[in-house]
C-alpha cells in the first residue's frame, strides 16, 4: 500500500506558524518557501510532500484527495462546509475573529442593510440566524474599501489587531466566530493511511500541547 502523504499548505502567516509543528513531528521542507518557486516541496522524509496552494483551495484539494491532509483556517472551512473532510485537530495558530465591522457613527439606514464581505456563506448565516435580511456584496480584497466609498453598510471580515479597520475610520461591532488554524484530513486517506497519519496527528497534537 502506498502510505505516503501530501500536506496542502499556504503561503504566509499559516505557512509560518505551521512549520514549527511539523518539524516537532520530525517533518521539515528542503526548499524554503520564501523564496522557491515550486509549489511541491520535498522534506526530509522522502515520501512526505508540501503542496503550496491558495489558503482558499487548501479544503478542496483534501477533499478530493489531491493532499492526504492540509492546514486551513476555520474561516475558510466554515465558508467551505467542509464536505469529504475529518477535522481532527485545532492547531491553534493564526487565531483572529470573523467580526462584523463598520463607521462607528453610521447612521441607521432606511433601506435594507448592504454587507461587503468575501465570507459570503458564513454573513449568510449569520444575518439569518438573527432572522435579518440583508443584501451580501461580494468582495475579494480591501474590504475596508467598501464602507468609505458607500458601497456597502457593514463589511465581515477577520480582524487580528483591529490597526486597519481604526485606521479607516471602522471598528468591530459584532462578533460571529473565533478562528484558528485547524488540521483537515480527506476522509478515504484516512482510512487508507490510518497507521500513518494517526502517528502524525499524535505527534502534532502532542506539538500543540493537547
Amino acid at each position: 500500500m502506498n502510505t505516503a502523504l501530501t500536506i496542502a499548505l499556504s503561503k504566509g502567516r499559516i505557512f509560518r506558524e505551521t512549520l514549527p509543528l511539523l518539524a516537532a513531528a520530525g517533518i521539515e521542507p528542503l526548499d524554503d518557501p520564501d523564496t522557491s518557486r515550486k509549489l511541491i516541496l520535498d522534506t526530509n522524509l522522502g515520501d512526505v510532500k508540501l503542496v503550496i496552494i491558495r489558503a482558499a483551495d487548501v479544503p478542496t484539494y483534501v477533499g478530493y484527495g489531491a493532499a492526504d491532509l492540509g492546514v486551513a483556517g476555520k474561516d475558510v472551512l466554515m465558508e467551505h462546509g467542509g464536505e469529504g473532510l475529518y477535522e481532527p485537530l485545532d492547531l491553534g495558530i493564526a487565531r483572529c475573529r470573523l467580526m462584523v465591522a463598520g463607521p462607528a457613527d453610521a447612521p441607521a439606514t432606511p433601506r435594507r442593510l448592504r454587507v461587503a464581505t468575501k465570507y459570503v456563506q458564513s454573513t449568510r448565516r449569520f444575518y439569518a440566524d438573527r432572522q435579518e435580511q440583508v443584501e451580501i456584496i461580494k468582495l475579494y480584497g480591501s474590504m475596508e474599501l467598501a464602507p468609505l466609498v458607500g458601497l456597502a453598510d457593514r463589511i465581515v471580515d477577520v480582524v487580528d489587531t483591529g490597526n486597519t479597520l481604526r485606521a479607516n475610520g471602522l471598528m468591530p461591532l459584532e462578533h460571529i466566530a473565533d478562528i484558528s488554524s485547524r488540521l483537515v484530513v480527506n476522509r478515504a486517506a484516512m482510512k487508507m493511511k490510518h497507521a500513518r497519519i494517526s502517528g502524525l496527528l499524535d505527534r502534532l497534537r502532542a506539538a500543540c500541547g493537547g
